[in-house]
């Protein structure tokens, strides 16, 4: 079962840790999340050293994938009808919007099995049917929407921006991180507010969301 298989997972990481559905404020979505309760307490150097060598992202709802679900949720035209796949799913939480929104196919795709395993548990307690992959480049077909939350944290992702299109003829992105976001294929579409649940007490300027536009050319 997915869900023992994680919270196994977060055993070895933080002993007494426990996953719990929390429901996602302004969405009619629940996502299992880590359980604040375990996160009010001073961590070991052990617990630390752990979390930062393999920290478990898929635990958590990244203000950008919350803020995009609710996009998709307030404009579902961007996914009806289409094959979709989320890139770097983490918890699942775009993915499952966008089958909510009435995509023809999602697939949740990230290299962390883990994560996929949130994804599977994620997806059953929406009730939604999700496709899982752990390399972009090896599912066959393509794909008419690759979407991207939380991905560009890290800059040496940089370059999947053009390599979406190598797989779909159009992109969505969103990202709080990135300040001087210039892209010749990408355009703001908007800006999007969101939050981190559980609540890591993160800068407010993390809230603010942008949402990018990219089209094959």
């Amino acid at each position: 079962m997915p869900l023992e298989h994680l919270h196994a997972a977060l055993g070895e990481l933080l002993g007494d840790a426990r996953l719990a559905p929390t429901a996602l404020p302004g969405s009619d979505l629940s996502l299992w999340l880590l359980d604040p309760a375990h996160m009010a307490r001073p961590f070991s150097s052990d617990e630390t050293r752990r979390i930062l060598d393999t920290p478990p992202y898929w635990s958590f709802c990244w203000a950008s994938g919350l803020a995009m679900a609710s996009f998709l949720a307030e404009q579902p035209h961007w996914v009806q009808g289409k094959r979709v796949l989320d890139f770097g799913a983490g918890s699942g939480v775009v993915a499952i919007a966008a089958a909510r929104a009435g995509a023809a196919e999602v697939m949740a795709c990230d290299l962390d099995p883990l994560a996929l395993s949130a994804c599977r548990a994620n997806a059953a307690l929406n009730n939604v049917t999700l496709s899982y992959c752990d390399d972009f480049f090896g599912v066959p077909g393509d794909f008419d929407l690759v979407l991207v939350a939380d991905v560009l944290y890290d800059r040496e992702n940089l370059p999947l921006l053009d390599a979406f299109f190598e797989r779909a003829a159009e992109a969505l992105v969103a990202d709080s991180r990135v300040r001087d976001f210039h892209h010749p294929r990408y355009t703001r579409l908007a800006r999007l507010q969101g939050l981190t649940l559980p609540d890591l007490a993160e800068p407010d300027e993390f809230r603010h969301v942008s949402l990018y536009h990219g089209r094959r050319q």
